[in-house]
């Protein structure tokens, strides 16, 4: 059975090299932990010699973006060679902040296969806003899945993995973010939907991971029995207690 997958989102965190040295001291102190897991660690661009330099027998470097464009002259752009040249093996793509940064599924579907040409692994993040007694958020994940994985042939999609990350949970307490019932729902629905797309041997092929408030204290019931893999962890990531918490119950899995 493969390893759980766990991914931490540093977003534009910490504020100082020397915080991200220290966070990244701290979690290497748990290096037998994030053994029995797949991990990845995906901090702003400006810390990736540090996080890669010290992260080498436990853990992998992954982007939290890339640009769609080939090599070439292009200002404030990061694109995929310089990644896979930095050990890049994986980039979180269509996040929640980036779509509300006007960022379209379409342009995801670009970056999707970007990163594929080089080699990195697509994490592709969906979400719905809210909930609806009526189920149509399940339609608008089904639109975000097909447009964001468009043009992908089943080869290509089994080397992709989906974050579902409902936004109306994101910052929430444990409590009362999603519960297991919710989350065992659509992840039978993202199965079924990558399943008409490109096959069932496919659909299961793809990991599919969990983020939006994922604390020590709904880790480990989230993952029982709801269909997921890992998760993909954000503020709880910047803490080296909560996220040893976080990874512990998933090696019990």
């Amino acid at each position: 059975m493969a390893k759980p997958i766990l991914v931490a989102n540093w977003k534009n965190h910490p504020s100082s090299p020397e915080e991200a040295k220290k966070l990244l001291k701290e979690l290497s102190k748990k290096r037998k932990l994030f053994k029995k897991t797949t991990l990845f660690i995906a901090p702003p661009f400006t810390y990736f010699e540090s996080v890669s330099e010290r992260i080498t027998g436990f853990g992998r470097l992954a982007a939290q973006n890339i640009s769609s464009l080939p090599p070439g002259n292009y200002t404030g752009q990061v694109t995929p060679d310089i990644l896979k040249n930095f050990g890049v093996r994986l980039c979180i793509l269509g996040h929640s902040e980036r779509r509300g940064f006007g960022e379209t599924s379409e342009h995801i579907a670009k970056k999707v296969k970007a990163a594929l040409r080089s080699g990195i692994a697509p994490l592709v993040c969906i979400g719905e806003k809210e909930r609806d007694a009526e189920g149509e958020h399940f339609e608008f994940l089904r639109e975000q899945l097909k447009s964001s994985l468009a043009g992908l042939n089943a080869k290509a999609a089994a080397k992709t993995a989906i974050a579902y990350e409902p936004v109306w949970a994101i910052g929430k307490s444990a409590k009362d973010a999603i519960n297991l019932t919710e989350l065992s729902q659509t992840v039978i629905f993202i199965k079924k939907v990558l399943a008409d797309l490109f096959g069932r041997k496919t659909a299961e092929a793809i990991a599919i991971l969990y983020g939006g408030s994922v604390e020590p204290d709904n880790a480990n019931e989230l993952m029982r029995n709801s269909g997921i893999r890992g998760f993909l962890v954000g503020h709880a990531s910047l803490d080296a207690k909560s996220f040893n918490a976080i990874a512990e119950s998933l090696s019990k899995t």
